[in-house]
């Protein structure tokens, strides 16, 4: 299977510190972590390691941080031929304040305005699966327009536009809680799960295809067999959570697109993020996959 992912390239600097830093101080850590970053470009980097054909269509700038993001690529097998080197693009970068207590990070970005489209040519790419992060959309639509047939992924992380337009064309829609909330001008309580279901339906009526709500901590919803449930989330002391949802979105490509039912396919990529948190750095932090397998019957 060809795998081929369209998205958001960034370069992240995390720094772990026990506790979030107080204004105007001097804080000293004894170390950070540099990596790639951004949705489908960590859902690219996890399917190439986890074996699987895979391509990446991005923009990344004539710069240090665009070399570097592309040597990771292609350290793991990643086909770079549809990356864009543009020395007129500076590569976004981000740069987090990971919580190493409680888990939770802060991200400072800086970015370009948004490219929609890339400069290379996409319509010769042939893919059996596609997963997008709603970036570069007229890209992102012509590969769609010219895969008819591939399974396909949305990482509706924002709602626009463009998000709104891709997710129609997708196999699969897989929104944020922010996504889905701001969709439905509804704020979603986990404990009414009526109103989860309401706002599920009107996912699922503009969409007409297979919509997952995910709900962060409390797992992700979803409809299966005509019945409404939550898929718990797998509990574990986090120390970092960038990127969780990009590696969640990247191992359900991956096990959708192997023949797992929906159920177990969300059940292994809530395992596969939960893993990641536990350690830090987000592309760092993914593990293997025989790591997911044999999980259950470790703990």
């Amino acid at each position: 299977m060809k795998f081929v992912c369209v998205g958001h390239s960034t370069y992240d600097i995390t720094l772990p510190v026990n506790e979030f830093p107080e204004e105007n101080k001097k804080i000293r850590i004894p170390y950070h972590i540099e990596c790639g970053g951004g949705p489908a470009s960590n859902g690219a980097y996890l399917l190439a390691k986890w074996g699987m054909d895979t391509t990446m269509v991005s923009i990344v700038g004539d710069d240090h941080y665009g070399h570097q993001i592309i040597k990771e690529y292609e350290k793991v097998g990643i086909n770079t031929h549809y990356v864009e080197i543009n020395s007129d693009h500076r590569t976004s970068s981000s740069y987090i304040i990971a919580n190493t207590t409680t888990g939770t990070r802060t991200i400072l970005s800086s970015k370009k305005q948004a490219i929609r489209k890339l400069n290379i040519p996409v319509s010769d790419i042939k893919a059996d699966v596609i997963l997008i992060d709603g970036e570069h959309p007229e890209s992102a639509y012509e590969i769609f327009k010219n895969n008819p047939n591939a399974i396909s992924i949305i990482d509706a992380g924002r709602l626009n536009d463009e998000t709104k337009f891709l997710g129609k064309k997708a196999t699969y829609v897989i929104c944020s809680k922010d996504f889905a909330e701001d969709f439905a001008e509804e704020e979603i309580n986990i404990e009414r799960l009526d109103r989860l279901e309401e706002i599920h339906k009107k996912l699922e009526e503009y969409y007409e295809t297979c919509v997952i709500i995910t709900l962060e901590a409390a797992g992700s919803f979803t409809k299966i067999d005509d019945i409404y449930q939550i898929i718990p989330s797998v509990k574990v002391h986090a120390v970092d959570s960038t990127g969780a949802g990009d590696i969640f979105h990247g191992a359900f490509t991956y096990f959708i697109a192997n023949g797992y039912t929906l159920k177990d396919a969300i059940h292994y990529s809530s395992i596969t993020s939960a893993i990641s948190v536990t350690r830090v750095g987000s592309r760092y932090s993914i593990p293997m996959l025989s790591e997911v397998l044999e999980y259950d019957n470790v703990i």
